[in-house]
């Protein structure tokens, strides 16, 4: 079982909210990075490519310098949140523009780290990634989901958190 190192993308509005508290707990347990797309400066799709300065080139490349990448994102009307949304579009920058740094996504794992008051979310808001991840020819590991009336409380999920990250590693 060899350890692979991991980030986390973290798309929320609301930080630190319950999508970054289970987000952190897992970092601290996988010892994996955790950037915030709050913290970047990324522009939205563009079909002319006129948004090349912004920050996303340059995070997509720290980002694929790690072998697993961990989306996380809170439930937001059965879909992912508007920065996260961003984020997994301009990944299509990599097919059309440097498609040499979007073949490096096929070696990479994937998994998702969602938050939301359901007790289970719908199916679509999952199959966002899955799609997306088999599209770009990366290894889906599953996801993890928090269910919060208000508050993350750590306790209540240590047992899910846990059984994730067993899932991980029994590569």
């Amino acid at each position: 079982m060899s350890e692979l190192s991991t980030v986390i993308l973290l798309g929320s509005a609301r930080n630190p909210g319950n999508t970054y508290h289970l987000a952190q707990a897992l970092a601290d347990k996988l010892q994996a990075g955790l950037l915030d797309l709050n913290r970047y400066q990324i522009k939205p799709f563009d079909y002319a490519f006129q948004n090349q300065g912004d920050d996303f080139p340059g995070l997509i490349r720290e980002v694929l310098t790690y072998e697993r990448i961990i989306l996380a994102s809170p439930v937001y009307w059965y879909a992912p949140s508007g920065s996260m949304k961003i984020f997994m579009d301009r990944l299509s920058d990599l097919l059309k523009i440097d498609k040499p740094l979007g073949r490096q996504l096929r070696s990479k794992r994937a998994a998702v780290l969602a938050t939301g008051s359901d007790a289970v979310p719908a199916d679509c808001f999952e199959q966002v990634f899955t799609h997306s991840f088999a599209y770009l020819g990366m290894q889906y590991d599953g996801m993890l989901y928090a269910s919060c009336d208000e508050d993350f409380i750590h306790e209540q999920h240590v047992k899910a958190i846990d059984s994730f990250c067993r899932g991980l590693h029994a590569e």
